[in-house]
């Protein structure tokens, strides 16, 4: 799990992060395996009550749009919010072309730099190489 803060948001900032994080699950109209592992480990980080944690699961069936998941999103929440929106692209191997727009305009939402998405799509792969390596090693260690 990732050393975070998510949990040290606002209530109401960490349901808008949660909200932003189904949206984004449902770009594609497709949740894969690796997209429901992602969302459910983070949706563990926000740390939100048990009805809460239904009605963003009934958000993976319904989706709100991203304008209204953005009205809410700003400052910390909204930096978390995106960097976990591009592991959650990334989960299946792919960033496909709508993803990526939908993470241009979350940052373009926030006023951070241009580069911001690709800055966290790089460190992504970074993350993941890292992630793949230690499974090399684990297979390596039997004689």
């Amino acid at each position: 799990m990732l050393p975070d803060t998510v949990h040290k948001l606002p209530r109401e900032e960490r349901f808008a992060y949660a909200k932003l994080l189904a949206f984004v699950a449902r770009i594609d109209n497709e949740l894969t395996v690796d997209e429901m592992a992602m969302f459910e480990q983070r949706l563990g980080t926000a740390l939100l009550s048990p009805n809460q944690r239904d009605m963003i699961r009934a958000a993976l069936k319904n989706p709100p749009s991203l304008e209204e998941c953005l009205d809410d999103l700003h400052g910390e929440a909204g930096k978390l919010a995106l960097r976990d929106a591009v592991l959650m692209a990334a989960a299946d191997g792919n960033v496909d072309e709508d993803e990526r727009d939908v993470l241009e305009e979350i940052s373009e939402h926030l006023g951070l730099k241009e580069e911001a998405v690709d800055l966290l799509l790089a460190w992504t792969v970074k993350g993941y190489n890292w992630m793949k390596e230690g499974y090399e090693i684990l297979n390596s260690l039997e004689e």
